[in-house]
């Protein structure tokens, strides 16, 4: 079980959630080891179990056969109250895989497609997932957008994902921002570690992606593992995902987890890592 929580405005979750992609096959955006739909079902439900409140998931974490999106409806449907689910906009994959990216207009559309793929009348966190060509470019439509399908109660809470704190500020003067969602993990460049410290600041969850997954980002934790991570792991009796999620939760209390698995015996490793606790000299050197 997590042992603290935060707000995701007035959304109250578990620091350590589950990311979906995974549930899709090992990687959701190319070729992949398959996932087993019933495997991938009970991974869901055994999560709820073990407390997770908080569920990262997107219209196109999808593999030839299976959606995160659906498997969600349909291992947990209907829904626990408690259970909060995100997911993100702008960006989309057709059938053939394919990424393209939403207009202003389309966004209306994507919050439709992962309402009626999680069987939901609203999603209780949107992230408008900031494409790579807009790194230094503006939201200000995109967002507003979003923002006006949360007045008209389709969305509950605004976040962003894969953002700068140009783009943090200039949502912020648009609609409430409760959560900002990053690569963020060990051996982060200091900008992003400035990020992390500017949304404690204003309250804001700081959810990082690819915490355990490192530079293997989508395919996973596949480099050589970092001598100190290795050690601080010897130390602890705890694999070196522990203490990667651990290290990430130990950057503040406003940062949350959302490692991905459809892996049972991963997800128990990741729930239990929330009761792993690093010295400020482990934390320091790591």
């Amino acid at each position: 079980m997590t042992t603290s929580t935060w707000n995701l405005g007035d959304l109250t979750v578990n620091r350590i959630g589950l990311g979906a992609m995974r549930l899709t096959g090992s990687v959701a955006f190319g070729p992949g080891v398959p996932a087993d739909r019933d495997r991938s079902i009970a991974v869901l439900r055994r999560a709820i179990e073990l407390g997770v409140d908080h569920i990262d998931t997107a219209a196109y974490y999808f593999s030839p056969r299976l959606s995160a999106n659906e498997l969600i409806n349909r291992a947990l449907a209907p829904y626990p109250d408690d259970l909060v689910i995100a997911t993100k906009v702008w960006a989309g994959r057709d059938p053939s895989g394919a990424w393209w990216w939403a207009t202003p207009e389309q966004l209306r559309g994507q919050v439709e497609e992962n309402l009626r793929q999680l069987g939901r009348d609203h999603l209780d966190v949107v992230n408008l997932r900031v494409p790579p060509s807009r790194r230094d470019g503006s939201v200000g439509d995109h967002f507003g957008a979003l923002a006006e399908l949360r007045d008209a109660g389709l969305i509950r809470h605004l976040g962003l994902s894969n953002a700068t704190a140009a783009h943090l500020a200039e949502a912020r003067a648009i609609a409430p921002v409760v959560c900002v969602q990053n690569p963020f993990g060990v051996g982060a460049p200091p900008g992003d570690r400035e990020l992390l410290r500017r949304c404690g600041e204003q309250g804001i969850a700081f959810v990082p992606f690819f915490a355990v997954a490192g530079a293997g980002r989508e395919a996973g934790a596949t480099a050589a593992e970092n001598p100190e991570v290795l050690a601080v792991a010897r130390a602890h009796g705890a694999t070196p995902a522990q203490v990667r999620l651990a290290w990430t939760l130990g950057q503040g209390p406003h940062v949350l987890a959302i490692p991905g698995t459809g892996n049972p015996r991963h997800l128990a490793e990741n729930m239990a890592a929330g009761a792993l606790r690093l010295s400020a000299d482990e934390l320091a050197r790591l």
